[in-house]
């Protein structure tokens, strides 16, 4: 059964120790596509989420992993380091944050009515992708659709854990009326920011949305990166 909004989002908000019971994701390859487009957000104070390269300078997250509740506000650019093709401490390529937007319409303290702006640009300090590898951007197709999802989970973060198999299950309004995608992938916290993948019809690999929120046993909800139609 698919749980109500406000419920999936109180159910991101304890410190998880992992997926339970029974866990069904595996480590991916981040060399191979579309892992090679995933990367490592983290701050200077030590937070971590994972995020995916949309143009060779340019990554997607969710906004709330850039919110300090402690001083109310979000965290300097400059304190952002982006990281591709994490591994055990080694990785790929570095960048550094020059500055993100996030929608006016989030408010971090008030997740259930603006979880649907929950989303984050960040520019970088270089180009760490060719375009030819980044990930494409798609509407939502119909429903349900099959996807992967991904990420630096906090119960496994030096690897990238994936869930194959799961789907966007609806699309459900948040409490200012835009649209969420509720999945029912395994996931749990350090994988906010990461894509919601799907397969397009020539075989290549989209994020149609971005994940926000997780439960222990299975299930969540993303902000799609294209307005859903409003046909299903």
């Amino acid at each position: 059964m698919v749980k109500p909004i406000a419920i999936l989002l109180a159910a991101a908000l304890p410190l998880l120790p992992g997926v339970e019971p029974a866990d069904r994701r595996l480590p991916v390859d981040a060399t191979r596509a579309p892992w090679t487009a995933l990367v490592r957000v983290q701050t200077e104070l030590g937070e971590r989420c994972t995020g995916f390269m949309v143009a060779p300078q340019v990554a997607v997250t969710a906004a709330h992993c850039l919110y300090l509740p402690r001083v109310g506000g979000f965290i300097q650019p400059g304190s952002v380091h982006v990281l591709l093709g994490y591994r055990f401490g080694h990785y790929a390529a570095h960048a550094r944050v020059v500055r993100f937007t996030v929608p006016g319409a989030y408010r971090p303290g008030d997740e259930v009515a603006t979880a649907g702006a929950d989303r984050a640009v960040l520019v970088l300090d270089h180009r760490l992708l060719p375009g030819s590898e980044v990930l494409a951007v798609a509407p939502v197709p119909s429903l349900p659709a099959a996807i992967l999802l991904g990420g630096y989970g906090q119960d496994r973060d030096e690897v990238i854990v994936a869930e194959a198999g799961c789907h966007v299950l609806d699309v459900r309004p948040d409490g200012q009326g835009r649209p969420l995608l509720v999945h029912d992938c395994q996931a749990t916290l350090g994988t906010s920011g990461a894509p919601l993948l799907w397969r397009r019809p020539d075989g290549r690999w989209a994020a149609i949305g971005i994940q926000i929120a997780a439960e222990a046993a299975s299930g969540g909800v993303g902000v799609p990166l294209q307005e859903p139609s409003a046909a299903r």
